[in-house]
This record gives C-alpha cells, sequence and structure tokens, in this order.
C-alpha cells in the first residue's frame, strides 16, 4: 500500500486517547486520513490530536461509547469539523479479570456498557451517517476491535472473552445488513493477541494476583509460549491491520475476523 492509501478519508477512533487507539489514529493520519479522537479522556485526548496535525486535519471529541446521545454528538462533530465520516474504529474497551467463582455483576454489566453497547452504537451511528441520504453518505469502512480472547479458552476473563466474541458476531451481523441494504459500508474486526499497554500489563498483574503465575515475568512468558511467533502483539502490529482493513486494498473485505495474535488464536 502507498503511503497515502487513505488520502481523503475521514475517520473517528474510539478509545483513540493513548494506548492501541492512539496508535490506530497516528497509522491513519499517516496513511492521510484525516482523524477524530473520541474518548473520556479529554486532556490525553485532545494532546494526541494536537500530536496528529503534522499529518493533515485531525480533533477530539468527548465520547463515552456507551451513551447514544454522545453517540450523536460525535458524529455529527466528525462531519462538520472534518468534513465528512467515511472510517469508524470502535476500539474503545475495558478488561476487568475475575475468575467465575469470583465475578461480580457490576463488573459484567460495566463491560457489556463499554465493549457491546458501545461497539452497537458506534455501528448504528455509523451506519447512519455514512449510507445513501446520511449526513456524509459517501459509504465507508468499520473496524471493531475485537480480542484473540474471543477465540481462545484463557483464564481469569470469562466476562471479557464473552463481550468480545459479541463484538465478532456482531460485526458479521452488521456486514451483513450493510451489504443488504445496500449502505456501501464494509464491516470486519481485529483479534489482537496481548499487547504491553497498561491495560494489557495489568492483566499480566491480575493474573499473578489469581494464583494463575507465579509472577508477572511468567504470566507473559506463558502467552509468548503459546504464540508461534514468539512475542507479544506490538501497538503498531494492529494498527497497521486497521489501515489495511480501511484501504481500498480491502475494497473486498467484509464481515471477516482478521487475528493479529502471532498464531495464538489457531
Amino acid at each position: 500500500m502507498g503511503e497515502r492509501s487513505l488520502a481523503g478519508r475521514k475517520a473517528l477512533v474510539t478509545g483513540g486517547a493513548r494506548g492501541i487507539g492512539a496508535s490506530i489514529a497516528a497509522a491513519l493520519a499517516a496513511a492521510g486520513a484525516s482523524v477524530m479522537i473520541g474518548d473520556i479522556l479529554e486532556d490525553a485526548g485532545r494532546q494526541t490530536a494536537a500530536g496528529l496535525g503534522e499529518h493533515g486535519k485531525a480533533g477530539f471529541v468527548r465520547l463515552d461509547v456507551a451513551d447514544d446521545a454522545q453517540w450523536q454528538a460525535a458524529v455529527a462533530a466528525t462531519v462538520a469539523e472534518l468534513g465528512g465520516f467515511d472510517l469508524l474504529v470502535n476500539n474503545a474497551g475495558i478488561e476487568i479479570t475475575s475468575l467465575i467463582v469470583d465475578v461480580e455483576a457490576a463488573d459484567l454489566r460495566r463491560m457489556c456498557e463499554v465493549n457491546i453497547v458501545g461497539v452497537a452504537l458506534g455501528m448504528k451511528h455509523a451506519f447512519r451517517a455514512m449510507r445513501p441520504g446520511g449526513a456524509a453518505g459517501q459509504g465507508g469502512s468499520v473496524v471493531n476491535i475485537a480480542s484473540v480472547a474471543a477465540t481462545i479458552a484463557f483464564p481469569a476473563i470469562a466476562g471479557y472473552s464473552g463481550t468480545k466474541s459479541a463484538v465478532d458476531r456482531m460485526t458479521r451481523v452488521a456486514a451483513m445488513e450493510a451489504g443488504k441494504l445496500g449502505y456501501g459500508v464494509r464491516v470486519n474486526c481485529l483479534y489482537p493477541g496481548l499487547i504491553p499497554t497498561e491495560m494489557g500489563m495489568k492483566l499480566a498483574n491480575d493474573i499473578v494476583a489469581n494464583g494463575l503465575a507465579a509472577d508477572v515475568g511468567a504470566a507473559v512468558a506463558g502467552v509468548v509460549e503459546q504464540t508461534p511467533l514468539g512475542r507479544l502483539a506490538e501497538v503498531g502490529d494492529v494498527a497497521d491491520a486497521v489501515v489495511f482493513l480501511s484501504s481500498p486494498q480491502a475494497r473486498f473485505i467484509t464481515g471477516a475476523g482478521l487475528p493479529v495474535d502471532g498464531g495464538m488464536g489457531m
């Protein structure tokens, strides 16, 4: 792909203030897209958006992905400030570690609100804006960030795995609907492996706290041992895959789940 393969595209990245989301936003901008970052972390989000300015137009909008009204406002702001909207990356997500015998209903509900409801609302408002007659009306692409947790049985993340499996299923239904109804929107998802971001390392520490590994090093080594390519995932691995699925090179790909896990989930 050329370095400017997304020239002229207008993107909204949820959870884009830091970590994987910030890397995705930077990769989209480097590929030529204008990028709106949606996040509840306002200071970090604005700082990340400011750093994208060297590539082109970028902005920030506060977005709690579980709030329908905030989604409507975020999409409207994206269209108004960027001059359109044809790429959505549903990246925002949370993970709360727990053995099944210790699971808390409130934790499950919170993960469902962000990881399932948030993704569904994002697709809802993307479809409404991108389909013919919508506020943007030029079709587009949605990439949902699921997880290798949707494809493997890993201890202490049953609730998280369930929500990411839901992202996988919703992606496929949404792709079918968008195609059958003539929206001109492709919908795909990614299954990233464990990445040593703040969220990823918290999981490693939680694995130790639940008696499933002797220390963090052992927890990480256990993941690497299960990964044929022999390392943890990196944020750039995921960002590059998002750029590909958002690009013209993926024009005939929809309803797919792309593993970015070094083979861990095969």
